[in-house]
């Protein structure tokens, strides 16, 4: 049986470790908020894209700037996890979701260009049997992002033209709300051409179109890059927000049990300490007794 100090340690270490947890979980909600609003300035950015995409659509006769995608024979695949643990089921679900759609194209495993974010899913991809073709650090903030997004760029383009790699995949957890979010994927290359033909016959807002002096490829070859820049960059977002709702649904989940821990522990403490005092005024009667019986010997 635990004595009355054992059980007054063990409740000051379950307080620290609540108290940590507690921090983190503050933490967590702290940076899924710095990561929304990150993904909310995207918004803006990305609409100036479409528009500049659909004001070139339009002046073409038809989507003809991109040729139809063929069934992959080699395809690239940016899989984002995180670094940090302490967050649910977040990188096993990318992982696993990440190669249901990699085997769905129907590309062999020699064929597969796998690039990971993180060292916790490239150890998820790894123990399923892929061979990675490189493995990035997660960016610790917004700001650490763009340099990141760079980086992933200067790969996907020796995909492209060196290796010839046509079709280029993200997978990544798309936010939803609170601690919750899902995994998503987007075919990055080649450019959807359905969402294309959406923009060109979206309405345009007045009855004349904006002029452009550039030749049209040129112009066009420029707005799709800044297209993959803010794809890639939304990925990062809205992977990092939810690696901390993630990590805010595991601390809420060990907050609660820390919490019904420390009370049986304080309910055990209690316990004890009533009997230790009972032991004591026991021994004190007793004592008393005995001096009492000494007494009318005498």
């Amino acid at each position: 049986m635990q004595t009355v100090e054992s059980l007054r340690r063990k409740i000051k270490s379950t307080q620290d470790l609540l108290s940590v947890v507690k921090t983190m979980k503050a933490l967590a909600a702290v940076s899924i908020r710095q990561y929304q609003r990150g993904v909310e300035s995207l918004d803006g950015y990305a609409a100036t894209v479409e528009r500049g995409l659909q004001i070139l659509l339009k002046a073409q006769e038809e989507v003809s700037a991109l040729p139809a995608p063929a069934q992959p024979v080699a395809a690239g695949a940016v899989v984002f996890g995180s670094d940090q643990g302490l967050c649910g089921q977040f990188n096993a679900q990318v992982a696993l979701h990440a190669l249901g759609e990699l085997d769905s194209l129907g590309v062999a495993g020699g064929s597969r260009h796998i690039l990971t974010v993180g060292e916790r899913v490239k150890d998820h991809m790894e123990r399923a049997g892929q061979t990675l073709y490189d493995n990035l650090l997660t960016p610790g903030s917004t700001a650490g992002i763009t340099p990141m997004v760079q980086e992933v760029v200067m790969i996907l383009e020796e995909w492209h033209f060196v290796l010839h790699i046509d079709h280029i995949y993200l997978y990544y957890n798309h936010y939803l709300s609170g601690a919750a979010f899902e995994p998503r994927t987007l075919r990055l290359l080649p450019v959807d051409r359905t969402w294309l033909g959406g923009l060109k016959s979206r309405k345009w807002d007045s009855k004349t179109l904006p002029l452009f002096t550039m030749e049209w490829e040129a112009l066009f070859a420029a707005l799709v890059r800044e297209y993959l820049f803010v794809s890639l960059h939304r990925a990062f977002t809205e992977s990092l927000a939810s690696e901390n709702a993630s990590r805010l649904a595991a601390m809420q989940s060990a907050e609660k049990n820390i919490g019904d821990h420390l009370e049986e522990v304080f309910a055990d403490y209690h316990r004890q300490r009533q009997m230790t005092i009972t032991e004591e005024l026991l021994d004190i009667v007793s004592g008393s007794e005995a001096m009492k019986e000494d007494a009318r010997r005498a």
